[in-house]
């Protein structure tokens, strides 16, 4: 690092992803702050500088010293131990010590005692509730949502006539056949554990998961205009059922709450849609299996006169970008549901149908919400007078 992006950068104050420390003497101290930056998106701490930006300055024994103290605490109070990179950048005022701590491939990091520390603005703070320790572990790939056993669903909620159409095509013989009990059948399908179905399998096969899974619904409304406007809207509704129910029903939602084109085709025809039908399905699919099911929020669909927003509970997983999604990367969330999802729905898994959708439809705008936790998939439409002019014969 040059001094003037040293001087670039502490003119911006401390924030999220960079703090100030005039001296560190306490390795405890300074295992928590690599924790919460290491559980977080990674940072830089500037030791020899003031709260305020100014340089106060290290001597050569100083750097010698924290150069040690940085080393220990980063392999010895941090766990698991981290890589960190120390640079000595010389300032009009002083030299000063930049630590750069990457974002954690391993979470979650926990100092000697047990705490795990996440970051807060400028600040830290301890990580202490259940659903943001799962989140924690979940980005480790140590937990998964879809796993979450669901109180009160057990075999006995299962739709049997669902379920054996289900069984009898995927495995060529009737359930009936099967000489497995179907609480052990659904164990080995890591659809229950202890007696209970967990939320792959309530939402796969329970008669009517939304009585115990409420939020995993999807709430659409079609506006009439450009904002959301609560007072006007054309078509609102709270779709629920299993997995496949939510797919078929948002699809036939927005396809119903957009245009369709004649073209060349007669006046009674039913038209082609404004937009290809494989970008709906790519999209729903995406938000239905690839959503954070620990945050407990539906999946949200607006039509809008100019756009569609499709909006799913948590940002991409881990270190994953939308550059990497736009290069066919994918992450696992949901391994479960994923894996059934390849049987239930138009659902391939090879990180390849975001891709497919804007292939079909360039016009896509996607949005990873670290800060809101979600992510945005929003669809530009076809303005009325382009549909007319695509639907004239020439």
């Amino acid at each position: 690092m040059e001094a003037t992006e040293l001087i670039d950068l502490l003119t911006r104050g401390e924030d999220s992803r960079q703090q100030f420390k005039a001296d560190v003497k306490n390795p405890d101290a300074l295992a928590a702050e690599i924790v919460a930056f290491s559980n977080s998106s990674g940072g830089r701490i500037f030791i020899g500088v003031n709260d305020d930006g100014s340089v106060r300055g290290l001597s050569a024994a100083d750097l010698a010293r924290l150069n040690q103290l940085v080393a220990n605490a980063a392999s010895q109070n941090v766990k698991p131990a981290v890589n960190l990179l120390t640079d000595t950048v010389p300032h009009p005022d002083g030299t000063v010590m930049v630590v750069s701590i990457p974002e954690g491939i391993s979470k979650p990091y926990q100092d000697k005692n047990g705490v795990f520390w996440v970051k807060s603005a400028s600040d830290k703070r301890r990580a202490t509730s259940r659903e943001e320790l799962q989140r924690l572990f979940q980005e480790s790939g140590l937990v998964h949502g879809d796993e979450t056993l669901v109180a009160g669903l057990g075999a006995g909620d299962v739709d049997m006539s669902y379920f054996e159409e289900f069984f009898k095509e995927q495995f060529g013989e009737p359930l009936a056949q099967h000489n497995q009990p179907l609480p052990q059948l659904l164990t080995n399908m890591k659809l229950m554990s202890r007696g209970q179905l967990n939320v792959a399998g309530g939402l796969l096969f329970a008669k009517a998961p939304h009585y115990t899974l409420p939020a995993f619904i999807v709430k659409a409304v079609a506006f009439v205009g450009t904002q959301i406007v609560d007072e006007c809207y054309i078509d609102s509704r709270d779709i629920t059922g299993k997995l496949a129910d939510l797919f078929h029903q948002t699809l036939s939602f927005i396809i119903a709450n957009t245009r369709a084109e004649q073209g060349e085709q007669g006046f009674n025809s039913q038209g082609q849609p404004e937009i290809p039908r494989i970008v709906w399905e790519e999209l729903v699919v995406n938000a239905l299996i690839h959503r954070d099911y620990f945050i407990s929020a539906p999946v949200r669909v607006l039509v809008f006169a100019d756009r569609v927003e499709i909006i799913s509970p948590g940002h991409l997983p881990n270190n994953l970008t939308i550059e990497n999604v736009k290069a066919g990367n994918s992450n696992m969330r949901n391994p479960i549901l994923a894996s059934f999802a390849a049987k239930l729905l138009p659902y391939r898994g090879l990180g390849s149908g975001l891709l497919r959708a804007l292939r079909a439809w360039p016009q896509i705008e996607l949005i990873d919400d670290r800060t809101g936790n979600l992510f945005k998939a929003i669809v530009v439409r076809p303005s009325a007078r382009e549909m007319t002019r695509k639907s004239v014969p020439r």
